[in-house]
């Protein structure tokens, strides 16, 4: 669902998100896309993708913007409109879920909810860790071991990024190159975004009291099994769609779950 002018008033069929923009805790630019009004809720993307591909394009943003409710997106640092610096010293650990915070600061939330598909839903987990306390939680893309071993991930897109153009048309491999050329990806400051990974304790998941949407692609199992951790959260449900890691954000299924989740 292509973006288009309507005369600034937000409608399900013509979405029109404004773009922001503010210092990170270190300086970095971090942009964000907004879309509706009424209570917040901060959805966060998946690395190599960004706010527009993510939550937007395919019409997820609007169904919940529907309900009344103020979607904000961030683009991850080294991701989409905001700056990708190629400087190591931009890439702390936890850096994304730090900058997570210092948005929900910068606009003033309180009574927000938060979710985030694949790395957006591994840095919302690392937010609620440092203290971020939304109302409800969708993690969608994510399974257990995605959170608790994040090593295995970094490495497989590390070696996707120091090896482009080699891998078989087709694969796993050649699948995330052609969908980073499609995002305009950089791959120097998307290494850095490896490093800024943090494991989360299967102790640190049992604390999360809010109701938790996990939501995840009835073929995706690229972080691990979202049905674990469901079943390791106190207040989760768990929710099936059609498609795999990459295509389940395309369907609009997934945003119909989020916005039934968050109605």
């Amino acid at each position: 669902m292509a973006p288009t002018s309507n005369a600034g008033r937000t409608h399900l069929a013509h979405p029109e998100p404004t773009t922001h923009r503010f210092a990170s805790f270190d300086g970095v630019e971090i942009a964000w896309s907004e879309l509706g009004e009424g209570r917040p809720v901060v959805l966060i993307h998946g690395y190599f993708s960004d706010a527009q591909t993510n939550w937007i394009k395919y019409g997820h943003a609007a169904k919940v913007a529907a309900l009344g409710r103020r979607v904000i997106m961030p683009d991850l640092r080294a991701h989409g409109l905001s700056a990708r610096p190629h400087d190591a010293a931009a890439y702390p650990p936890d850096a994304l879920a730090r900058d997570g915070m210092a948005l929900i600061e910068h606009l003033g939330l309180t009574d927000y909810d938060l979710g985030g598909y694949s790395l957006g839903a591994r840095t919302a987990v690392r937010m609620v860790t440092m203290g971020a306390s939304p109302s409800k939680l969708v993690l969608s893309g994510m399974g257990l071991e995605g959170l608790l071993d994040t090593g295995r991930r970094a490495a497989h897109f590390r070696r996707i990024l120091t090896n482009l153009g080699s891998f078989e048309r087709g694969s796993n491999e050649w699948m995330a190159e052609a969908f980073l050329k499609t995002t305009g990806g950089d791959p120097v400051a998307l290494l850095g975004i490896l490093d800024t990974f943090v494991d989360t304790s299967r102790e640190q998941l049992a604390a999360i009291g809010q109701p938790v949407l996990v939501l995840a692609g009835e073929e995706d199992d690229d972080n691990g099994s979202h049905r674990s951790l469901a079943d390791l959260l106190p207040d989760a449900r768990l929710v099936e769609t059609p498609g795999n890691h990459m295509s389940a954000v395309v369907k609009r299924e997934l945003g119909d779950a989020i916005a039934a989740f968050l109605a």
